[in-house]
């Protein structure tokens, strides 16, 4: 099969299409023939430092839509040509290339109105961003809600589920990205670079502040946070946890939680894997009800796939960059 072969740590934006072996599926495991796949910041970021799992070369990509080509032992609840979804494990080998692997339990079925590019817009951010607010937060008290980054892929879901929750949602962009972040449900936008976001939130607040903020950007902005944190708030990290000395003991008494998404994969816990594919497949739902948008806002091939994780990395990307492969 053709790949996109990462020879060595920190080399991804020089990645050429080259021939490999098919894999073959193990028990419990789906080769999938890729027809789409997913480019997120994990990729360049992982691909910088390399991972003690890999062996190169190794093949990036932890976004996968496809068809079911080839079944492993005892697997019984996918067949051959299943059109599939899924998160896969980015210690092992991806799906830049014409065929993946993944395993069985952790896959969502994409119902037949959705394109494979729309699906494999979903499952990196949009389950982050679902496991952040449906898998961390009580909801039930939580009324108002901070999400930075809202053009992007964590946070432009964040937003979207965020305003399907029927909460008051607060995001941060840059300026010319303010209409489109309003587009997908957040009720205030403000540019990070021109604006104290800090202050606005309290001031819109009457001073009280956000009872949650999920922070995709960095661990300094997650810290930053905190100072608009209303009593009883949540933190929600996923680029890097907050400093915790920042707020003292016995004043707002904030709840912190971590989100990693692929940690599933690495823990020992089927059912934490098996929620990926519940994840997937409620937000396959909402898109085929229309009730959220894919944030697809460009299809690229396999081969422009280096250049393209050139741009992301540079954090001016918006919505989601998705390879077609067949």
């Amino acid at each position: 099969m053709k790949a996109l072969l990462l020879h060595d740590k920190g080399q991804w934006a020089n990645m050429k299409l080259e021939e490999i072996e098919t894999p073959k599926p193990k028990s419990g495991e789906i080769l999938v023939e890729v027809h789409a796949v997913g480019l997120n910041p994990v990729d360049y970021k992982t691909a910088t430092g390399g991972n003690p799992a890999w062996t190169y070369p190794h093949i990036l990509a932890v976004d996968v839509a496809g068809t079911v080509a080839a079944i492993g032992e005892s697997v019984t609840q996918w067949n051959i040509g299943d059109r599939v979804v899924y998160h896969g494990d980015f210690t092992k080998r991806g799906g830049y290339a014409e065929f993946a692997i993944t395993t069985a339990h952790s896959v969502s079925r994409i119902p037949e109105s959705i394109s494979y590019e729309e699906a494999v817009s979903l499952p990196c951010a949009g389950y982050t961003a679902y496991q952040a607010l449906f898998r961390k937060l009580p909801l039930n008290n939580v009324k108002t809600i901070m999400i930075h980054g809202g053009a992007g892929g964590v946070g432009g879901f964040g937003v979207q589920l965020a305003k399907l929750a029927g909460l008051e949602v607060f995001s941060t962009a840059s300026s010319h990205n303010h209409e489109y972040v309003k587009s997908l449900g957040a009720d205030h936008v403000f540019d990070y670079r021109e604006e104290d976001v800090t202050a606005k939130v309290m001031d819109l607040t009457n001073g009280r502040g956000v009872d949650a903020v999920v922070d995709a950007v960095s661990r300094q902005n997650a810290t930053d946070s905190l100072d608009m944190l209303a009593y009883m708030g949540h933190m929600v990290y996923i680029a890097g946890a907050p400093d915790f000395t920042k707020i003292k003991g016995f004043t707002k008494v904030v709840s912190y939680h971590e989100v990693a998404l692929n940690a599933a994969h690495q823990s020992d816990d089927q059912s934490a894997q098996e929620d990926l594919a519940k994840m997937g497949d409620d937000m396959l739902s909402l898109l085929e009800q229309k009730k959220i948008k894919s944030l697809l806002e460009e299809v690229i091939t396999l081969e422009e796939v280096p250049a393209a994780l050139v741009r992301l990395s540079e954090r001016h990307v918006r919505g989601k960059i998705v390879a077609k492969i067949k």
